[in-house]
C-alpha cells in the first residue's frame, strides 16, 4: 500500500500498537492491542523486526513518516514488569493491580516512581536507535504527567528529531507535542449531526474558534473517524450521512492537520472489531483515491491554507452551509459546503470573496462575485482557489 498512499498524499503514517498482546483478562479471542505485555518487542502476528525495518526504510525511501502508538499510561496485566518490577504500578488499598478508567485489561503505571520513568523512556528510545522511527502517537497523553512528556521529548529528540502526537486536548500539553486532537470540535459535530440534533452547526464554530489561540506550531487533528469512532460510534456515513465527505473536506482545508483512517479511501462501509481479528475489503477499485489525492497534494501545495494563512467566515444565510476563505496575500481558497441531508439554499454578500478562481476537482474557471446565491445538493462540497504565489510544499 505505501506506494498508493505515497501517491495519494500521505506523509505520515501512524501505526496502531505493534507490541505483543497481553492474555491475562483478554478482551475478546484477540484482545486490545492497547494492552501491551512488553514495550520493546513486536507481535508475531505482525511479522518480525526485519520485517518493521524494511517498512521504515521503504516509508523513507518515498519521502514518508512513520509513526509509532505509545501507551505510557499502562500496560497489560501480564506486561514483563509485573513480574520484574511490580511497585511500579498503582495498587487499590488491598495491595492489586488497578487502574482509574474502568478498563479490565489493563492496569496503571505510577509515575511517582523515577526508576519506571527511566526505564519507559529507555523503551521508548530503542525504537528510534534500532528501528529508525519518526516519531510518537501518545495514546491517553493527558493521564501521564506533562513533565514525563517534556522529559521524553528532549531525550528522544536529542536522538533524532521527532514528530509527536498527544491523544489529549489540553493546550499546555503543546509544551510537548506538536499535535493535539481536536476531539472538542468532533464531539460538537456528532451532537450537531445526531437525529434530533443535539446542537446548531452555529454552536461549533467556537469552539473551532478556540483553536486559533493555540501557540505557533501546535495544530490541531482533524478527523472524521478512528479506530474508537469507527468501532464503537459508527463509520462516518453512520454518523454523518451525505454529509461525511463534505466534513472530510473540512478536515483538509481548516486549519490543522487531517487523519484518514485507514479503509476510508476505499471507502470502507463496516464497523472494524476493536477485540478480534477484523480485515477491510481492500478488492476492486480503491474509489475515493482520487478525492484525498487533490485535497492532500493541494493542502501540501497551496499558501493560503499554511499555518501563517487567515480564515474568514462568510454568513451563509442558511443553518447548515459552512462557508469559509482562506488567505495569505494574494492567495485565496473558497470552501462551501451543505452539511445537511437536504438540498440547501444559501446566500452570501462579502467583498472579501469577490474573484476569478479555479474549481479544485473540476479545474474549470469559477467566478464568484461577492453577492451569490447558491443551491447546493446534499453533502455537496465546493473548493475553489486563486494560486498566484509559487507554491510552497515545506514551511
Amino acid at each position: 500500500h505505501l506506494p498508493r498512499l505515497h501517491d495519494m498524499g500521505v506523509e505520515v503514517i501512524w501505526l496502531m500498537p505493534i507490541t505483543p498482546i497481553s492474555v491475562e483478562k483478554r478482551q475478546g479471542t484477540y484482545g486490545s492491542y492497547y494492552a501491551a505485555s512488553s514495550y520493546t518487542e513486536i507481535d508475531p502476528a505482525y511479522g518480525n523486526t526485519e520485517d518493521f525495518k524494511d517498512l521504515i526504510r521503504s516509508a523513507h525511501s518515498l519521502g514518508m513518516k512513520v509513526i509509532i502508538d505509545w501507551v505510557a499510561n499502562h500496560t497489560g496485566y501480564d506486561h514483563q514488569w509485573t513480574l520484574k518490577y511490580p511497585q511500579w504500578y498503582r495498587k487499590d488499598a488491598k495491595g492489586n493491580f488497578t487502574e482509574l478508567y474502568g478498563w479490565v485489561d489493563v492496569i496503571d503505571l505510577n509515575y511517582d516512581i523515577p526508576e519506571m520513568r527511566e526505564e519507559m523512556l529507555r523503551s521508548m528510545k530503542y525504537w528510534i536507535s534500532e528501528y529508525d522511527i519518526d516519531g510518537f502517537r501518545c495514546d491517553m497523553a493527558r493521564t501521564v504527567p506533562l513533565d514525563f512528556w517534556i522529559e521524553a521529548r528532549a531525550q528522544c529528540d536529542a536522538l533524532k528529531p521527532l514528530f509527536w502526537l498527544a491523544e489529549c486536548e489540553i493546550l499546555e500539553y503543546h509544551e510537548a507535542f506538536d499535535l493535539t486532537y481536536g476531539w472538542e470540535a468532533m464531539r460538537a459535530v456528532d451532537k450537531y449531526k445526531k437525529d434530533p440534533p443535539e446542537l446548531a452547526l452555529a454552536d461549533v464554530l467556537p469552539i473551532l474558534h478556540s483553536y486559533s489561540r493555540y501557540p505557533v506550531g501546535s495544530r490541531k487533528l482533524l478527523f472524521t473517524s478512528n479506530h474508537d469512532e469507527n468501532t464503537y460510534w459508527g463509520t462516518e456515513y453512520e454518523k454523518y450521512g451525505p454529509a461525511a465527505l463534505a466534513l472530510a473536506v473540512f478536515s483538509c482545508t481548516w486549519p490543522g492537520v487531517p487523519l484518514i483512517y485507514s479503509g476510508q479511501e476505499k471507502p470502507n462501509l463496516k464497523r472494524l472489531a476493536f477485540f478480534e481479528k477484523d480485515s477491510i475489503d481492500w478488492d476492486g477499485d480503491i474509489e475515493l483515491h482520487g478525492f484525498y489525492k487533490t485535497l492532500l497534494n493541494f493542502r501540501k501545495k497551496s499558501k493560503a491554507l499554511k499555518e501563517s494563512a487567515s480564515v474568514l467566515l462568510i454568513p451563509s444565510g442558511h443553518a447548515d452551509v459552512l462557508i469559509y476563505l482562506c488567505r495569505r496575500r494574494d492567495d485565496k481558497v473558497f470552501v462551501c459546503l451543505n452539511l445537511s441531508s437536504s438540498k440547501s439554499i444559501c446566500h452570501f454578500n462579502h467583498p472579501a470573496v469577490a474573484g476569478t478562481y479555479k474549481d479544485l476537482f473540476s479545474e474549470k474557471t469559477i467566478v464568484v462575485e461577492r453577492k451569490e446565491t447558491y443551491t447546493l445538493e446534499p453533502g455537496e462540497y465546493r473548493v475553489y482557489h486563486i494560486t498566484k504565489s509559487d507554491p510552497v510544499i515545506n514551511e
